[in-house]
């Protein structure tokens, strides 16, 4: 029994050194893979074209596999290098409808990649103009030599979406005099960022300030308002465009939008005249009230009222500084009617401001009166009664009213008295 287990255990011995000489050690190629991929700019527009950065990677973690083997007693080790040659790299274009993705160059022979290596490799991608949107696969092809090759297909969209401009506040009509703020607003309808965004106004017959906006990078669906200063130069009708030009990656796309404008002589700053003299006594004086307002969109600096008139007008100008939008301001004005003749007399009021850098003035806005020598009669917008005229606090005149009306009586009475004294001296002269 005993030399039977002796056999058998020599037996199981020689067994497995014949199969160490037989059957070799499993190797495995090396694992060549794309690790990473960048499309610059990310989603692309028929036309555009795009930079692709490709990162190919030797996925073996050890530089060296190792195998040993024994024959007749001696043993012998190998020692096996895991890198490999990259011979070329392409990408299949991806194609619809005659149209196509596709890269314009390919590679050959790279060279060696060692274990863990990695090689970075960029192409340049071109979208054919009228390319129909949608997803995309053009494949990376990498010819492996001593491994696997690698067919990698890449996910590329391409979409119509643009930078569109919308008219916030453009109005269709505005004022000769000063200037108009014009709001447009810039919209990303991508689903990526876009670069250096720049909207220009343009226009016959209208300055705009400033002459052109940078708004820089604009995000994925987002949007920003612009504000441009419209100064007419000349009235009439015709459109007004805002272009935006913007880059997607590297490639330059426009828009435009077209708006009508109408330039026409309207008073969004003006003196509304309230209460004025329909006629004044003449040596009298009489006051006149006006109410001056901002209609324009914007603030208005250095306003300054002079009335125009031959007759004495006290203040000679009134300042009231600066106004809001939609600001209205009150002032008033004595005129002195001892310096012109009788007649019709006009007065006039024109209002000048400053606006940005630049001065405006608006059209005489005037009202006539007339010098009389009876009494003065004054109108007032609040539907009050007329009142005489002739004081300087535009009060009524009741002396010169009481002088008026008395005269009469008393050049009657001195009349009769004269007659009376003349008769009695008469009568006294007769009897002596």
């Amino acid at each position: 029994m005993k030399k039977i287990m002796t056999t058998t255990i020599i037996s199981t011995l020689i067994f497995s050194a014949l199969i160490s000489l037989y059957i070799p050690t499993v190797q495995a190629s090396p694992a060549v893979m794309i690790s990473q991929y960048q499309l610059s700019p990310e989603i692309l527009m028929p036309g555009d074209t795009a930079v692709l950065t490709l990162q190919v990677k030797n996925a073996e973690t050890v530089a060296t596999q190792t195998s040993t083997s024994t024959s007749g007693g001696d043993t012998t080790t190998t020692v096996r290098t895991l890198g490999v040659a990259i011979e070329n790299i392409w990408i299949t274009a991806a194609q619809s409808g005659g149209k196509q993705i596709r890269a314009t160059a390919n590679y050959d022979d790279i060279g060696y990649l060692a274990a863990g290596a990695i090689i970075e490799v960029n192409f340049k991608l071109v979208v054919d103009k009228n390319m129909s949107e949608g997803i995309y696969f053009p494949v990376v092809n990498v010819d492996v030599s001593g491994g696997t090759d690698v067919i990698y297909p890449l996910l590329v969209k391409v979409s119509n979406a643009s930078v569109d401009l919308l008219p916030t506040s453009v109005p269709s009509k505005i004022s000769k005099g000063g200037t108009t703020e014009l709001t447009v607003t810039a919209v990303n309808k991508r689903e990526n960022m876009v670069k250096e965004v720049i909207i220009t106004p343009h226009g016959d017959g209208v300055e705009f300030i400033p002459q052109s906006y940078f708004i820089g990078s604009l995000a994925a669906e987002t949007s920003e308002d612009v504000v441009f200063s419209a100064k007419p130069i000349e009235t009439g009708g015709s459109n007004i465009s805002f272009s935006v030009s913007y880059k997607n990656g590297d490639n330059l796309h426009t828009n435009t939008l077209i708006a009508p404008l109408s330039v026409i002589e309207a008073l969004d700053v003006a003196p509304i005249i309230t209460n004025f003299p329909l006629s004044i006594t003449k040596g009298g004086s009489s006051r006149i009230s006006i109410e001056v307002y901002n209609a324009k969109t914007e603030k208005i600096t250095g306003v300054l009222v002079t009335p125009i008139c031959n007759a004495t007008v006290i203040p000679s100008q009134y300042f009231i500084g600066s106004m809001d939008p939609d600001d209205v301001f009150s002032a008033s004005f004595d005129i002195y009617a001892d310096t012109v003749g009788y007649g019709t007399q006009i007065i006039g009021f024109k209002v000048s401001f400053k606006q940005g850098n630049d001065y405006y003035e608006t059209p005489v806005v005037s009202k006539s009166f007339s010098i009389v020598s009876g009494p003065g009669q004054s109108y007032q917008s609040t539907g009050s009664s007329s009142s005489t005229s002739g004081s300087s606090s535009g009060m009524p005149q009741t002396s010169s009213l009481l002088t008026t009306c008395l005269t009469p009586l008393i050049i009657i009475i001195v009349v009769i008295i004269v007659v009376v004294l003349l008769y009695m001296w008469r009568k006294k002269r007769r009897k002596a």
